[in-house]
């Protein structure tokens, strides 16, 4: 009897666990989709910023690039091993080069951080924010699938 119900008690634990690993892939792919639309949005108010069609503002510069820096920090935490099938444009190279992947992330939060307390006035703000968006393309080009027309 002790035995019949180790065994019942065993394959319960590992249903859950295989189920939550299912699960896991799926939020991380939803976590990961909505911190980079966060990136997106607040590259797009800065580069409004950028282009004159809004005023500059040094605390509205710096908080754009701090919910850039925190928001590519969730998104590369979601990048785990359970994430790599399902409804992603992520490529598998984002796994079969994970190291230099990583990197890339890193220096685009680096980056962030930096852009959020060095954008002073105008002219340092409009380096910065240069500086920042080439993360993106360096990064789409070789970890993500194009978009679909």
């Amino acid at each position: 009897m002790i035995r019949v119900l180790s065994v019942a008690v065993l394959a319960a634990i590992g249903a859950t666990i295989a189920y939550a690993q299912g699960v896991g892939g799926a939020t991380a792919i939803s976590q990961r989709k909505e911190a980079m639309k966060a990136v997106a949005a607040a590259n797009k108010s800065l580069t409004t910023m950028a282009k004159g069609e809004a005023p500059f503002d040094a605390a509205k510069a710096g908080a754009g690039f701090k919910t850039m820096e925190e928001n590519w920090t969730k998104a590369k935490a979601a990048f785990t091993d359970d994430s790599k099938t399902g409804d992603t444009a992520a490529l598998p190279a984002v796994w079969e080069k994970k190291a230099d992947f990583m990197a890339k992330f890193d220096k685009a939060i680096a980056d962030a951080k930096a852009a959020a307390g060095a954008s002073k006035d105008e002219e340092s703000f409009k380096a910065q924010l240069k500086t920042v968006a080439a993360n993106c393309g360096g990064c789409h080009k070789d970890y993500r699938q194009p978009p679909k027309q």
